[in-house]
């Protein structure tokens, strides 16, 4: 084995403390030449004090765990002054075999002193804010569906079959006639002048669809339900919204693409002998 890293620290992180290993190598020995744990907690005001503390060891690398969510916050804060690797548990955990949290700490720190362990790819930050904006606008999405098969449920309870007769029930009309009916109209042939005359269904299999036996448990249900899409739709449009406008700002860096002159080239490779 050979020294790769003289500078550098191991990281075991957890949610409210902080176990730090710095090791300093020397590249002719296979043994630290100065090695100091120290436990810091995990709010902001001690990982300044973490940092802090590592640049004034001079690290240059810094190693931890891809642990839950818990390495976010201290690898947004040493970023900026060291080089972190990342890493999967999985990697370490069948070589570690030791239990305590500085033993954890030194043994990160000597994997990373000799290069045994592969960081994981991190992008940077406008990148993985982005990323986080994505995924959150598909958990709304998914919320979205989860609220309209509870509305299907409540308006099955209620023998409500607008869903048998319209392809789309939550449709510009069909969120008026379910609105309606939230509200307390019982009159069939009403909702179903709704309904635009494009539609497709006749009136008066739109009424049959929409004559039904809703309680007024049901149809506080429906109010709320429909309250509650609203509010996701609402926030899916914000969310829309805000990831066109990060995603331009990486549009503009790409440079443009110039299908003519990409024609050209390759037109005057083929005429080469």
């Amino acid at each position: 084995m050979h020294v790769e890293v003289y500078h550098g620290a191991g990281i075991d992180i957890h949610k409210d403390t902080a176990v730090v290993t710095v090791r300093h190598q020397a590249p002719d020995q296979l043994t630290a030449t100065h090695q100091e744990t120290r436990t810091f907690r995990t709010l902001t005001a001690d990982l300044h004090a973490l940092r802090a503390w590592l640049v004034e060891e001079d690290v240059t690398h810094v190693c931890l765990e891809s642990t839950g969510s818990y390495w976010k916050p201290v690898y947004n804060l040493l970023e900026a002054v060291v080089v972190v690797w990342l890493i999967n548990p999985s990697h370490v955990k069948p070589l570690r075999g030791r239990k305590t949290d500085v033993k954890d700490s030194q043994w990160l720190a000597e994997l990373l002193a000799f290069g045994l362990v592969v960081p994981s790819f991190i992008p940077d930050k406008p990148q993985r804010e982005l990323r986080e904006a994505v995924r959150y606008r598909r958990s709304l999405i998914e919320e979205r569906a989860r609220e309209v098969n509870r509305i299907q449920k409540v308006l099955e309870g209620g023998n409500i079959k607008l869903g048998s007769v319209v392809s789309d029930v939550l449709g510009v009309s069909g969120r008026a006639m379910l609105t309606a009916l939230a509200d307390g109209s019982t009159d069939p042939a009403q909702l179903a002048t709704l309904a635009p005359p494009r539609l497709r269904a006749s009136a008066e299999l739109l009424a049959q669809a929409l004559t039904g036996v809703m309680s007024d448990h049901q149809r506080w249900m429906l109010t709320q339900q429909l309250r509650h899409l609203s509010d996701l739709e609402a926030l899916i449009t914000g969310a829309d919204q805000e990831i066109a406008r990060r995603t331009r700002r990486f549009e503009t860096a790409r440079p443009p693409y110039n299908s003519a002159s990409r024609l050209g080239r390759r037109a005057t490779q083929r005429r080469r002998p």
